[in-house]
C-alpha cells in the first residue's frame, strides 16, 4: 500500500489570485498559475526559503531563514461562503482574503492532514504544510471594501482559512481543473 493514498475526494479549482510583490496581502485574478519549484512564479510569497514569522517564533528568532512551505495559500469555496455569512456579507471576494487558490468538491478542507498533496491530472502537485490560521489582515482588506463588516473575519474564520502548500511537482493550475486528494495511511498522533 502506497504511503500516500488517492482519495474519492476530487475538488475543482474555481479561483485563482496571486499577491503581488509589495502590494499587501490583496490578490488579483488570474486564470492559471505557473509554478515553479519556488512557488507560483511572480507571486509575493513565491521562493524557496523565507524569513521566519511569528507562526514558527518557538522554533526561531523572526527574520531567520527558512524553508518556504508557505507559497501557496488554498481555501474552500464553502468555507469562504461561511465566512462571509458569519462577517453579514452574501458573498466574499477570495482577493481580500490573499487566496492563491480556490478549491470547491473537498469536504472539511481546512482540516486535511498536514503532508496530503493536491495532484491535477497532468501531475502538477502541490503538498499541503497546514491548517492556516486567521489574521487581522484580511480583516483590514474587507473593512476597505465592506465598511463595518472586517471586524468578525477572525473569529469566523477559525478552522475555515484554509491550508498553505508548497509546490511539490512542478506545472501548471488553471480554473476548471480537477485535485484529487492524496492522504498520508498514518494514523493521528497520540502523545
Amino acid at each position: 500500500m502506497p504511503a500516500l493514498t488517492p482519495t474519492q475526494q476530487i475538488g475543482e479549482i474555481v479561483w485563482i489570485g496571486t499577491v503581488a510583490e509589495g502590494a499587501g496581502l490583496r490578490s488579483t485574478a488570474a486564470d492559471m498559475l505557473d509554478m515553479s519549484y519556488a512557488g507560483p512564479k511572480g507571486e509575493a510569497h513565491s521562493g524557496l526559503t523565507r524569513p521566519s514569522c511569528v507562526r514558527v517564533k518557538a522554533q526561531w528568532p523572526t527574520g531567520t531563514e527558512i524553508r518556504n512551505v508557505r507559497q501557496l495559500s488554498v481555501m474552500s469555496q464553502d468555507e469562504i461562503d461561511e465566512i462571509a455569512a458569519d462577517c453579514g456579507l452574501d458573498h466574499l471576494d477570495p482577493a481580500l482574503l490573499g487566496c492563491t487558490l480556490v478549491v470547491k468538491g473537498i469536504s472539511d478542507f481546512s482540516h486535511v492532514p498536514p503532508s496530503s498533496r493536491l495532484q491535477s491530472p497532468d501531475g502538477t502537485t502541490i503538498v499541503v504544510d497546514m491548517q492556516n490560521r486567521p489574521c487581522n489582515l484580511p480583516a483590514r482588506e474587507i473593512e476597505i471594501d465592506h465598511p463595518g463588516n472586517g471586524k468578525p473575519f477572525k473569529a469566523a474564520a477559525k478552522g475555515k482559512r484554509g491550508v498553505t502548500a508548497w509546490v511539490e511537482r512542478e506545472g501548471v493550475f488553471r480554473i476548471g481543473d480537477p485535485l484529487t486528494l492524496h492522504v498520508p495511511d498514518q494514523r493521528a498522533w497520540r502523545p
